[in-house]
């Protein structure tokens, strides 16, 4: 992909492993300065090193996005260590499967947490200077499940229906001063979310996707890459990828 970001600044959360990784990397590889935010301190400062070793910018900021404070932290550190901010990649989730009767509750709030008040933390700490330098871009990574509902994923669908509803919100809001919106919804990628689950959740992952080749961190990373790389007049306000034989 021929795409140059030179000069720019590009803020990733959940940059410690999968989509993340993948596209603080592309990021890097284009051109642009990378900030890394993550709860995993090591996992970011290893990924920074490789970033800066291969000769490009990056700054890694231990990051919890679901506290209000250490989202803003983000933000700011990113634009006081970088030189500024042109794109926010809002990408840290967390997917708790299970059915909704007899749910830990627990694990509900840890998806809302991360999956809506993260993203909107985030947002919220960057918007008001991308509207003041009149451009910029908000990627925020969702998910097929923001699309459509099926029994044993409610409190995650809930989620990422909330974050699509929030990116056209947003995006109506702010596009007319030059503020590029765009919402990346995956579908079976292969990376480490599965493993937060129980056993048991596992296994009917792996039953409901055998015979599918899943997407790698790497091609949502370029979907976001091909959207954030696009003129100014151009805005790509949604992507949703699935691999191929993804039925639902």
């Amino acid at each position: 992909m021929n795409i140059d970001l030179s000069g720019q600044v590009v803020a990733v959360t959940g940059a410690s492993s999968g989509i993340g990784e993948a596209t603080a990397l592309a990021a890097a590889q284009a051109g642009a300065a990378v900030s890394l935010a993550a709860r995993r301190a090591d996992r970011i400062e290893a990924l920074a090193k490789k970033i800066i070793d291969g000769g490009g910018r990056a700054v890694a900021i231990p990051t919890d996005v679901a506290k209000e404070d250490e989202a803003a932290a983000f933000v700011q550190r990113t634009r006081d260590e970088l030189g500024g901010l042109d794109v926010l990649v809002n990408n840290a989730g967390v997917m708790l499967l299970g059915p909704i009767p007899g749910a830990d509750a627990g694990e509900w709030r840890r998806m809302i947490d991360v999956n809506v008040y993260g993203v909107l933390y985030t947002t919220h700490a960057a918007i008001g200077g991308l509207l003041e330098q009149g451009s910029g871009h908000i990627v925020n990574v969702s998910s097929v499940a923001g699309r459509r509902a099926t029994a044993g994923s409610g409190v995650y669908n809930l989620t990422k229906f909330g974050v699509n509803a929030f990116s056209e919100a947003l995006r109506q809001e702010v596009t007319a001063q030059g503020v590029r919106v765009t919402l990346i919804e995956p579908g079976a990628v292969a990376t480490e979310l599965r493993e937060h689950n129980r056993p048991e959740i596992q296994k009917q992952m792996d039953e409901r996707f055998a015979g599918v080749e899943k997407l790698k961190s790497e091609d949502i990373a370029n979907a976001i890459i091909y959207a954030i790389g696009q003129p100014d007049y151009v805005s790509i306000n949604e992507v949703l990828v699935r691999p191929t034989k993804q039925v639902g």
